[in-house]
């Protein structure tokens, strides 16, 4: 137990409620993309196939179609920077917590990709996942997929404009901790866990409409940080 967290969360409990009914209310509501989730850049065979899985990041909440998304996007670099062809996938819930997509992901048959990248953490943090639980889940995960996954950072609730403070603080800082399980496991086990992480989004322009989710601009931040490590990995599995 993170004693410091959960003295604070007890002690603001109220107004942390208050908060959260309010900014449910107010914030905008925004739908997942639109469109066909898979696609490829460059002609005949993909030679790396990629999947963005998870919560609503992957789901492409914050764009109209998924071809602006993330995982289109980060494919769109991959191909201009190795020069190869390259297929892309999202499968993304929104809302969902880490269990509930363990859940999922035994009743469907994912597409074989080269690398999955997971984008999870922000509803396992507004829902108090226990650090211990989201770590054995993720190991669930690891186990469930062909590895190694690649954990994408948490992304840091502090900086959400739709957040008011302290709601804000509070959750930024438990995003934090679940954040620090994602380096610690891919650092103790590097054959199953690769994590990659980008710059915070501090420009207010990177955000969609809802101050919460990327919109375009910010998918292609995303993208342009995270393709450099994601390409130099698959060419020295390849």
């Amino acid at each position: 137990m993170h004693l410091p967290f959960w003295i604070s969360t007890t002690l603001l409990a109220p107004l942390l409620v208050w908060q959260g009914q309010r900014t449910r209310r107010t914030t905008p509501r925004l739908p997942e993309a639109h469109g066909d989730p898979h696609g490829q850049y460059g002609d005949g065979e993909p030679a790396w196939q990629l999947l963005v899985l998870g919560e609503s990041t992957a789901a492409g909440v914050g764009v109209t179609h998924h071809q602006d998304g993330l995982a289109s996007q980060l494919a769109r670099q991959l191909h201009q920077q190795s020069q190869r062809t390259i297929g892309w996938r999202s499968h993304g819930i929104n809302g969902i917590r880490l269990q509930a997509l363990l859940d999922h992901l035994k009743t469907i048959q994912l597409a074989p990709a080269d690398a999955i990248l997971l984008s999870m953490g922000v509803n396992d943090t507004t829902g108090l996942t226990p650090r211990r639980r989201y770590r054995q889940q993720l190991l669930a995960l690891g186990a469930q997929l062909p590895g190694p996954l690649f954990l994408l950072s948490v992304p840091p609730m502090h900086r959400f404009t739709a957040l008011p403070t302290p709601l804000r603080q509070l959750l930024g800082w438990r995003a934090r901790q679940l954040d620090a399980i994602q380096r610690k496991l891919a650092a103790e086990q590097p054959d199953d866990f690769i994590y990659l992480g980008y710059p915070a989004m501090t420009d207010p322009t990177l955000l969609a409409e809802d101050g919460y989710h990327p919109g375009i601009t910010g998918y292609q931040a995303m993208a342009t940080a995270l393709a450099p490590a994601l390409t130099a990995r698959l060419q020295t599995a390849k």
